[in-house]
């Protein structure tokens, strides 16, 4: 291999320790003129080979590992092998009763910038780097041979994100194989039925990271009020209702969402006089709601990333200091706080403390019952901590 990445001296630890990323400023020079995509190899600044990796000339992010191994061919044997890798782990961890969850989660799974998500017999692809879009054929040739025989009928890309932009890569979407996914597909988590939209929806369709939280805040919920605030389509406030919560309010900033909320609670026949949808901004709404000493029993914030770059984390901090604050305030005494942020950016000590700052703040008493994460199907490599991006609370509030 003549093309290779070399490193300034004492840039190599964090290789030495298996995480995936060569970031641009640990780069003494490129060898030889590698193209966008393409693997090269990594060395020390020695000249000692260490890893292959996808070369990404536009992104901060210049290398992402596929192999510590330099005698590995990143070909469709090597994608074959990590995705029957990952596929074998799901079925170990999770219930038949699950229809949709993550195959693939990138650098997690040894597949950098890789995201495969299944609901029912469709597989969601996002290639969000250089080297995936690369490999993207090597890779759908893996998908079919390890899913095709499992039911899958269909693979639709939804590699239109924000972040393919930071890798010189233009959006894009459709359809990659098999037949045209339908409008929405149906899913089982559990006890619960919902609908989802690939095409169209948030992520590749459904926050399947919450999973195991939406079954924590329905065990939560029997026979209480529940404030699903941030409620997308649904997905907390459903399952809390399908296990018989006395009331639940979603509060949605998208009055598009009002339609697919109800859907949700008519293919689970459940009560729709038991539920509201109201749309507002929840800053606004929950403020309202106070001022009419307006109170519930279960609150869950599930906001979007509020900092996409660490130069928006302050501003992040004042927004979930916030919102909790207001939330805290709404609490009848003995309630239940479900609070998360998805900002990879936000540490997980940082995020307590602004829960504290907010409890204080509010002149409620308050204590961590439980850290939340992401549901098993989102495992994070132990030298990959940055993979750990969701974090939650369930805070009890007297």
């Amino acid at each position: 291999m003549t093309n290779a990445i070399r490193l300034k001296p004492g840039r190599d630890s964090a290789l030495l320790r298996r995480h995936p990323w060569i970031f641009s400023g640990a780069i003494a020079k490129i060898i030889g003129q590698p193209t966008a995509g393409e693997t090269i190899l990594i060395e020390s600044a020695k000249g000692d080979a260490l890893a292959l990796a996808a070369y990404s000339p536009q992104s901060q992010i210049t290398a992402r590992v596929w192999s510590f191994d330099i005698a590995t061919s990143i070909d469709t044997a090597f994608f074959l092998q990590r995705v029957q890798q990952a596929q074998a782990l799901r079925v170990q961890l999770l219930s038949p009763q699950i229809t949709a969850y993550r195959v693939v989660n990138a650098e997690s799974d040894g597949l950098p910038g890789i995201v495969v998500d299944r609901y029912a017999d469709c597989l969601v692809l996002q290639c969000l780097t250089q080297g995936a879009q690369y490999q993207r054929d090597h890779l759908l040739s893996a998908l079919i041979d390890v899913f095709s025989p499992l039911g899958i009928k269909t693979i639709y890309e939804r590699s239109d994100v924000e972040i393919r932009r930071k890798e010189g890569l233009e959006l894009t979407k459709g359809l990659l194989w098999g037949v045209e996914p339908s409008e929405t597909i149906q899913i089982q988590e559990g006890p619960v039925q919902f609908l989802i939209d690939v095409k169209n929806g948030h992520k590749t369709g459904f926050y399947l990271d919450q999973r195991d939280n939406r079954a924590i805040v329905a065990a939560y919920s029997k026979h209480k009020t529940v404030l699903n605030c941030f409620a997308y389509t649904g997905g907390f406030g459903i399952a809390a209702l399908q296990n018989d919560a006395a009331h639940v309010t979603h509060l949605e900033s998208s009055a598009h969402m009002t339609d697919v909320i109800t859907q949700q609670a008519n293919i689970n026949q459940l009560d729709l006089s038991r539920m509201q949808c109201v749309t507002g901004d929840a800053f606004q709404v929950l403020r309202q709601y106070r001022s009419e000493n307006k109170t519930f029993d279960v609150i869950v914030l599930d906001p979007p990333k509020f900092a996409e770059s660490n130069a928006q984390l302050k501003g992040a901090c004042r927004g979930y200091k916030d919102i909790n604050w207001v939330a805290m305030q709404l609490l009848n005494p003995g309630g239940t706080l479900f609070t998360f942020s998805c900002s990879g950016l936000m540490p997980q000590d940082l995020f307590e403390k602004i829960v504290a700052d907010a409890a204080l703040d509010a002149k409620r008493q308050a204590r961590v019952v439980k850290r939340l994460f992401a549901g098993m199907d989102h495992p994070f490599a132990t030298a990959f901590p940055e993979g750990s991006y969701l974090k939650g609370m369930m805070v009890h509030v007297d």
